[in-house]
């Protein structure tokens, strides 16, 4: 009999923790070198600690892969040994490394390594991106997906219909655009929404697609490569399950991404078979940043009985939070309101159980009624942090009604740090006060601000979109701000992992482009100060970690970001522009703006 999808599923998950319960340990904080001697020296920089105090210093020592001194040059060239490497930053700014509260990490790693179209709207670009990820892949690797058109369509009309663009026909390739660019690697590609499919030679011929075929469109008797959805499905059945060593080549790509951005440590949306390529990366020395995985929060109860608990790994692989779902995401006008959307008529949809989670019939959603409830309830008795996404005033709203009941009813928990994902539109400020008033944690991710202001007013209108991203009112009311990316994003927009940018989007609400001048919403606007504090001291509290990470400390683990400029001495318009010149991870410097790695 075969296994359920829903067993299976629950099987990798326990495979996947027995594999890290046998690997992990526990790292302590080192003293100094015998003799003060350090392996690592920045001085003459500007170091921003994290610190309440606001003082700042201007040089760091490190033993190994901790902090083990901070202060003025002068003080810190006693730790100088024979051996010791030091760095003369020329006045640069060092913060601690960045965190990123939420990631689909194996996802960017598949756009950056595979094919991603977004962008492309033309033959040119189209022939251009496939040669390019030829490239790229191993010798008979299958590129699929991309995506094309995406970009172009939100231009021409912002509530992602086709309205506005009837009169343009759609970009509708056959395979002569790519087949001389991809001779030796199959690609099935779609375009945005997956109107329109377009496999190449290597592909029709991996999986014998002919002009018999339903669905194959032909010129001549020969397969021009645009397919049907249900021609296209046939041949997807012919593509094979991503090998072991690619999934640990997009992981390579997606580090490098993180690291030229100073990304030292990132929370990851985790699917199961992520966990065996983070091991291996460990092993063999090559993961360059920290990663606190979130397995979905119906997994709670197998998480319990394989003797995981909250926070459990070691400093580079760590189990945090675990991941629910209340209602959709306003990109598909499927986020939950109280009023219905302008341009749909209705509120939304609660996010249901078969459409949450890594596997199709498994999830952590509000339907069946009590599904959510339950899932929390249960989670919270066992120690776990739930991490819920709610982005509509109601979802909000609803998931703090069920976070107050699973409070009152379980009592109190020192360690009880509960999230809302994206908290994206409040009903007002009195949703502040009492997120606040329970200690409930705001995961948000700025740069959603500039990219969604273009469509939200047109959506929701202006009183309610007043309270989209409310920034300046949840921080003034006491709630903890913890910043991310989301990155990669979605079918309409490519989110950067760049925390630089995620701070341009909080303090200035403009988009990278300037506008609008003065910014959207400006009263939400927060100074760079909170804003870097949301992506190190906050985000380092919200995992557990604050006695490790988050400040330049001594005993803290060595995660530093230098960056080219202070941003607090440039405009706030220019913080996008700021470039991280060195990354180090546990003392190693893995990015060097000047394109050496280790």
């Amino acid at each position: 009999m075969p296994v359920p999808e829903a067993s299976q599923h629950r099987r990798r998950i326990a495979a996947g923790l027995v594999a890290v319960a046998v690997g992990v340990s526990a790292c302590g904080a080192p003293g100094g070198i015998p003799g003060g001697g350090a392996t690592l020296v920045l001085t003459n920089g500007t170091v921003w600690t994290g610190e309440e105090d606001g003082v700042r210093h201007e040089a760091v020592a490190v033993s190994g892969d901790h902090i083990v001194a901070r202060g003025t040059s002068a003080e810190i060239a006693a730790w100088i040994g024979p051996d010791t490497e030091v760095l003369d930053l020329g006045g640069r700014f060092v913060a601690p490394g960045f965190i990123d509260n939420h990631t689909h990490f194996n996802r960017a790693g598949e756009l950056l390594l595979g094919v991603n179209l977004l962008d492309v709207s033309d033959a040119e670009g189209l022939a251009r991106e496939v040669g390019a990820t030829a490239e790229r892949l191993p010798s008979g690797g299958w590129m699929t997906g991309g995506m094309w058109g995406a970009y172009e369509q939100w231009a021409m009309s912002s509530t992602g219909d086709e309205d506005d663009a009837a009169a343009r026909a759609p970009f509708d390739p056959d395979r002569s655009v790519i087949d001389e660019v991809s001779p030796d690697n199959p690609a099935l590609l779609w375009n945005w929404n997956r109107s329109h499919y377009l496999a190449n030679g290597a592909a029709l011929e991996a999986a014998g697609a002919d002009c018999r075929w339903e669905g194959v469109e032909c010129a001549e008797g020969v397969p021009t490569g645009r397919l049907s959805g249900a021609a296209a499905q046939r041949i997807a059945a012919a593509v094979p399950p991503t090998g072991f060593e690619q999934r640990i080549a997009e992981a390579k790509a997606a580090l490098a991404d993180m690291a030229q951005f100073g990304v030292t440590t990132f929370f990851d949306i985790t699917p199961p078979h992520q966990v065996a390529v983070y091991e291996h990366l460990r092993e063999s020395g090559d993961l360059t940043a920290r990663v606190n995985m979130r397995m979905v929060l119906d997994t709670w109860d197998e998480m319990r009985d394989a003797g995981i608990v909250e926070g459990f790994g070691d400093d580079w692989i760590r189990y945090q939070g675990l991941k629910g779902f209340v209602d959709g995401i306003m990109g598909s006008s499927q986020a939950r309101f109280y009023e219905p959307y302008l341009t749909t008529g209705v509120r939304g949809r609660w996010r249901n159980a078969t459409n949450t989670g890594y596997v199709t019939g498994e999830g952590s959603g509000m339907d069946p009624a009590g599904n959510m409830e339950r899932l929390v309830f249960g989670a919270d008795s066992a120690g776990f942090n739930p991490r819920v996404h709610a982005i509509g005033d109601e979802a909000i709203d609803s998931i703090l009604d069920l976070f107050e009941r699973v409070a009152e009813v379980n009592g109190p928990r020192d360690d009880r740090r509960f999230a809302i994902i994206h908290n994206q539109v409040i009903r007002g400020p009195e949703t502040a006060a009492r997120q606040a008033a329970m200690g409930i944690i705001a995961e948000m991710q700025p740069y959603h601000t500039i990219d969604d202001m273009r469509w939200m007013e047109e959506r929701i209108g202006g009183r309610r979109g007043r309270w989209a991203y409310a920034f300046r009112t949840l921080h003034d009311a006491g709630v903890l701000l913890s910043f991310g990316s989301d990155w990669p994003g979605t079918n309409a927009a490519w989110y950067t992992v760049n925390p630089l940018q995620g701070m341009y989007a909080a303090v200035t609400r403009e988009t990278l482009d300037g506008t609008p001048a003065g910014g959207w919403n400006p009263e939400e606007k927060i100074d760079l100060e909170t804003a870097l504090r949301a992506y190190t001291v906050n985000n380092a509290w919200v995992a557990g970690e604050e006695d490790r990470k988050g400040r330049v400390r001594a005993g803290f683990l060595a995660d530093l970001a230098v960056l080219a400029v202070d941003p607090f001495t440039v405009e706030p318009t220019a913080l996008k522009d700021v470039q991280v010149d060195l990354t180090i991870v546990g003392g190693r410097i893995v990015f060097r703006r000047d394109g050496e790695r280790s």
